[in-house]
């Protein structure tokens, strides 16, 4: 049921993420933030006035 720690390092260092690929996951992190974050905004404006 659960791995042992050394497979899990094993697994882990199998896993090495691109360059490319955690830069495009920082980008979505940060347009979804964004739009989180606008929609609020919005709403707080509109229920304000």
């Amino acid at each position: 049921m659960f791995d042992s720690l050394d497979e899990q390092i094993r697994k882990d260092e199998s896993r090495v993420v691109s360059s490319k690929e955690r830069m495009v996951r920082v980008a979505l992190y940060v347009i979804a933030a964004a739009v989180i974050f606008g929609g609020l905004i919005v709403g707080v404006h509109l229920a304000g006035s």
